[in-house]
């Protein structure tokens, strides 16, 4: 009951300080504290999040030029965590209505740490072969 009640409030709280105005979810994703009525929207944020990421570490990892698992291990450290930080530290999403803490620390990993390792292969191999 208890759990019913404080979602309720959020939601009180939210349409409050939005003025009733529902949030587009790229406004919720970078606002703190939002209110996610629809999990797979939620999921779909902390997902492309880390695509971003993966492009942005990749980029910056191939013009570095950071080589071998050195890489592979910053990169995980520095998805993993930052993802961490921002559902549990920014937005404060109970992790037990995703799964627990590691369904939503390994939504999109995979995925991500493919494009980061094409994205930094190909600048790597742009920028220091001849």
């Amino acid at each position: 009951m208890k759990n019913s009640t404080s979602s309720s409030k959020k939601k009180e709280e939210s349409a409050a300080q939005s003025n009733g105005v529902k949030l587009n979810t790229w406004s919720k994703a970078v606002s703190s504290k939002a209110v996610w009525e629809d999990k797979d929207e939620f999921l779909d944020v902390v997902y492309w999040f880390r695509q971003i990421i993966a492009i942005v570490l990749g980029i910056i990892w191939g013009v570095a030029p950071l080589k071998g698992f050195l890489g592979i291990a910053i990169f995980c450290v520095i998805n993993a965590g930052v993802l961490y930080v921002y559902f549990s530290s920014f937005q404060q999403v109970d992790e037990e209505e995703y799964g627990g803490t590691w369904e939503l620390t390994k939504e999109g990993f995979m995925t991500s740490f493919a494009l980061f390792l094409v994205v930094w292969i190909i600048f790597y191999t742009a920028l220091h072969y001849d």
